[in-house]
């Protein structure tokens, strides 16, 4: 690890720190240290960066903002490589646009509604990044990532780069090919949008907006959706019926706001979440017989 290090510093591939606490780089502001942490400064040198760590043998992952992912107190074996300002370019050619893995889907969105395009406007409230959008088809308000993608350029695990079009993505609910059959990041998203009235899709943006600030805790750090909906039913639905809402274990509470919600309401520890996403669990099953599967990614130390 000594010399994997050294040369990504002598590379000078952008950030490079050891046992950097993942609590810094999580919505959830939970997580132990990665061994080592790496933000590349550009596509190349997140290029560099991977040749390097495979030839090391080291394990890895990769984060964007932190958002969806609950990470182990132990921290993370390994490498953890951020996408961050170094892969957040943006383009616009009428009304298609390519947009970098390290970008705000919600920067995103806002800059592409004053320009008076839509189909973004669903993401105006999805603490994530491009690349995690796109991996894990986020979406809200009736649509997703699915609608609007067209081609996605994907580093696998082998090094190999390649564009997979919208087919080849497989996307479902919340899932892409990414996930498991083909593991991938998204180094950059191509959408195709529709030129619309601006003033409508800013209003459109805004309501959006409102409806997830009233409905949904923000205001507490927080993963987002914490369970998969098992339709035709709705998780926050089901967890309020159980009667959940404002339970806690530790720092961490199911939001008395949005049942599908746990938010680190002081000094939460991943134990803690853990916990809590069990006794959910648990109980929706004992009361309903319906099984919940976690939307949240859990990574890390056993």
């Amino acid at each position: 690890m000594d010399e994997l290090i050294s040369r990504l510093k002598d590379m000078q591939v952008g950030k490079v720190k050891e046992q950097e606490p993942l609590a810094n780089h999580t919505t959830m502001k939970i997580g132990g240290p990665a061994d080592l942490f790496v933000e590349p400064s550009s596509i190349d040198n997140f290029i560099k960066t991977m040749e390097l760590i495979r030839e090391h043998d080291i394990k890895w992952r990769v984060i964007g903002r932190g958002s969806n992912l609950l990470v182990s107190d132990k921290g993370i074996e390994g490498a953890v490589i951020k996408l961050g300002p170094g892969l957040d370019k943006l383009e616009v050619d009428g009304s298609e646009v390519t947009a970098g893995g390290g970008f705000s889907i919600v920067s995103l969105s806002v800059q592409i509604s004053r320009k008076g395009l839509s189909g973004l406007e669903f993401a105006s409230g999805i603490p994530g990044s491009v690349g995690g959008a796109v991996y894990m088809n986020a979406g809200a308000h009736g649509s997703d990532i699915s609608k609007i993608l067209k081609k996605a350029f994907v580093l696998f695990e082998d090094g190999t780069m390649e564009w997979l079009t919208n087919e080849q993505m497989k996307f479902s609910y919340r899932t892409s090919v990414l996930q498991k059959e083909r593991p991938g990041i998204v180094l950059e998203a191509v959408f195709s949008l529709q030129e619309g009235e601006r003033d409508s899709i800013v209003a459109e943006m805004q309501k959006n907006k409102d409806y997830r600030k009233e409905t949904q805790p923000y205001n507490y750090p927080c993963a987002g959706s914490i369970f998969r909906n098992p339709l035709p039913q709705y998780a926050g639905q089901l967890i309020e019926s159980a009667g959940l809402k404002g339970h806690s274990i530790g720092g961490a509470k199911i939001s008395e706001l949005h049942g599908n919600f746990i938010v680190n309401a002081g000094s939460a520890s991943a134990e803690d979440v853990l916990g809590l996403i069990e006794h959910v669990k648990d109980t929706i099953y004992s009361q309903f017989k319906v099984k919940m599967e976690t939307e949240v990614e859990i990574i890390g130390r056993k």
